[in-house]
């Protein structure tokens, strides 16, 4: 298990696919908490990373951000020589649903190989053989971040657990499922110590544009229609992204070697609820105009293929084990979404 005892001795982790929403939203809360670690981020940059997401942590000497592909195996092999990774916190992946049905060939690449490269690097890196570490390397461990789409859609009722079978409806959720099963191979095969988690939908401040709450926002605040999948009945378990990252970091820590720990702020919202809930937010924050209601923008079209009606987990593992607990719920949480998002002027 991972250890960080206040020692002066920096441990140096690599972190990839920084740039985007959660992992920048993740670095800078464990750079402020945890001063004894010296944090390589690796990132591409695609659409959805950028630079200005890790604007705070500029200038920290204890972060150093490498432009790379997590699927270039001589740029990862060098990064773990020459810094000598003692960890793996694993978030880059191409994410968008919406995408991988147009494009499904970039999220094998990156979801899929990408996992393996990284993983497989970090084995001969650490490993003398199949469960034997080098001296030294006892406690490097390599958390994978994932999503809870990989269990498929469920009906009214019912909880996602860790022990739910894994049923993909997507190439998007199809290839985070590969890589979940990768690294489980890892586990069991060579004994890595591995840890992997499941999020449920997170949303909050750097949140890339393309996506639901952020989209609301923008679309309202422009003056267009606000376009909604189907009936908008769609159900989503809302995890406020901060509140993720402090599960990964206790996952990190404290997660049993080889576990899967679901992760999810039981907040299960509709779409309905959501526009309107935003809605209502931006009558209040920044009123139109004409004195009309942002809800009237409100418009559904056609629904996704696909579309998973309901997803929610139960993060009982997570929250008894470990001792995890969301801090916020979903109001509290989309009121500084939305601030954030008009300070950004989405």
């Amino acid at each position: 298990m991972p250890q960080n005892n206040g020692r002066k001795k920096m441990t140096t982790l690599l972190l990839t696919g920084t740039a985007g929403f959660i992992g920048s939203n993740f670095v800078p809360y464990f750079l402020e908490k945890y001063p004894s670690y010296r944090l390589i981020s690796l990132d591409l940059l695609t659409y959805a990373g950028s630079m200005d997401n890790l604007k705070e942590v500029d200038g920290n000497p204890r972060h150093i951000f490498i432009k790379g592909d997590i699927c270039d195996r001589e740029l990862v092999r060098s990064i773990f020589k020459d810094y000598d990774i003692r960890g793996v916190i694993h978030f880059a992946a191409e994410s968008h649903v919406d995408n991988s049905i147009a494009n499904p060939d970039v999220f094998i690449k990156t979801n899929v190989n990408g996992t393996f490269t990284l993983i497989d690097v970090a084995y001969k890196h650490w490993m003398q053989k199949p469960f034997t570490y080098k001296d030294g390397y006892e406690n490097c461990r390599f958390h994978h971040i994932s999503t809870d789409e990989v269990y498929g859609t469920l009906g009214e009722t019912g909880l996602f657990t860790e022990e739910t079978p894994y049923a993909p409806n997507s190439p998007y959720s199809a290839s985070k499922a590969s890589s979940d099963m990768i690294v489980r191979s890892y586990h069991h095969t060579y004994g890595m110590n591995t840890v992997t988690t499941n999020c449920s939908n997170n949303y909050g401040p750097k949140q890339h544009a393309e996506k639901l709450i952020p989209t609301i926002i923008r679309k309202a605040l422009s003056g267009e229609d606000i376009p909604i999948y189907g009936d908008g009945k769609n159900i989503r378990d809302w995890l406020y992204v901060l509140d993720h990252c402090k599960g990964i970091d206790i996952a990190y820590h404290k997660g049993k070697a080889g576990e899967t720990y679901n992760i999810g702020g039981r907040n299960e919202r509709d779409n309905n609820y959501i526009a309107n809930k935003i809605c209502e937010i931006l009558d209040s924050k920044k009123p139109r105009d004409d004195g009309k209601s942002y809800k009237e923008q409100i418009k559904y079209v056609a629904d996704r293929p696909g579309h998973d009606r309901r997803y929610a987990i139960d993060a009982s593992k997570i929250e008894n084990e470990l001792g995890w607990r969301a801090d916020e719920d979903f109001e509290s949480g989309i009121e500084k979404s939305v601030e954030w998002g008009l300070l950004r002027d989405l």
